[in-house]
């Protein structure tokens, strides 16, 4: 009995080993292709426990795994000529799906990298080609859902030919190229400058023409000030003479004294004035007599006589 226990130890362990090669697992994530002496057996797209032949050397049942889940690659700095002649820069990406392993398999090897090289060159023709035939406004206008289901469309006979299914094709960004972008700049400058030039001028116009308006306003209405100043200053010197000749008709002596006072005070109060006169002269009647002479019978009292010239 001890003599066989290594024998049945070596007979479990080549078991479980045969058992161990022949099994594989395909998880929810991924597909899995078995491939023998170089043909493809099988492609297993369901999630489970699978077998196979055991041992993988002289090209007896391998497997080779590939995703099973939505893909994405991206393709940065494509210079790209619009139909205007400017060039840009746009950055893009493809989100595919490997919806034929034994496909994808025979045309790239399984090889992720080669397929996405691949689609990559069509990639960017089918960006120059879209892009060539329009204006760099219609990338950021509603026409751009278009173009990205174009360039997609284009893609779709290449990627069936290596197995893939595109999902969506997408822009992440377009920008003007730098020598591009230094002219627009400078084109924008101007055109802005142009506007600011524009507006200023507008500006000045309008302000000319309210000043213009205010100044006749000014004048209009200081000249209907003064008309009306004038009229309310005649009706003043009208009110004034009738009340005065209303004084003289109810005492002429009175008004005469009153009229002489007035004189005096406007030709002798002030200091620097000098009279020459007559000392028998009618301006001075009240000085002698405080009937004013002539007054008393009823004679109208003298207005004051204009101011003379200073003596020299």
């Amino acid at each position: 009995m001890g003599s066989r226990l290594p024998a049945i130890l070596v007979g479990i362990a080549v078991v479980l080993f045969l058992v161990y090669s022949s099994v594989f697992i395909v998880n929810a994530r991924e597909q899995a292709i078995v491939v023998r002496f170089g043909e493809i057996q099988s492609v297993k797209t369901e999630p489970g426990i699978y077998f196979k032949l055991p041992f993988a050397f002289m090209d007896a049942d391998r497997v080779t795994y590939v995703s099973d889940q939505a893909l994405r690659f991206d393709l940065d700095n494509i210079r790209v000529q619009v139909s205007g002649g400017k060039f840009y820069e746009v950055d893009a990406f493809v989100v595919y799906h490997i919806s034929d392993a034994r496909r994808f398999r025979e045309a790239v090897s399984a090889d992720r990298d080669a397929a996405e090289a691949r689609l990559r060159t069509r990639l960017d023709a089918a960006l120059r080609r879209v892009y060539g035939l329009r204006g760099f406004e219609a990338a950021l206008s509603e026409e751009r859902a278009s173009m990205m289901r174009e360039v997609r469309n284009e893609l779709t006979p290449d990627a069936e030919n290596l197995g893939l299914t595109i999902s969506d094709v997408r822009i992440r960004r377009t920008d003007l190229t730098q020598e591009v972008s230094q002219q627009t700049f400078e084109r924008m400058k101007a055109e802005r400058l142009a506007e600011a030039e524009l507006i200023r001028a507008r500006g000045n116009e309008q302000g000319q023409t309210r000043r213009a308006i205010a100044d006749r306003q000014v004048v209009e209405i200081v000249a209907e000030a003064r008309r009306e100043s004038e009229i309310i200053r005649g009706q003043g010197d009208a009110e004034r003479n009738r009340v005065f000749g209303e004084a003289f008709e109810r005492d002429p002596g009175f008004f005469g004294f009153y009229r002489s006072m007035e004189a005096y005070r406007q030709s002798l109060g002030v200091s620097d004035t000098t009279l020459v006169l007559s000392p028998d002269s009618e301006f001075f009647r009240y000085f002698g007599d405080v009937n004013g002479g002539a007054a008393a019978a009823g004679a109208p009292a003298p207005a004051a006589p204009a101011a003379p010239p200073p003596a020299e």
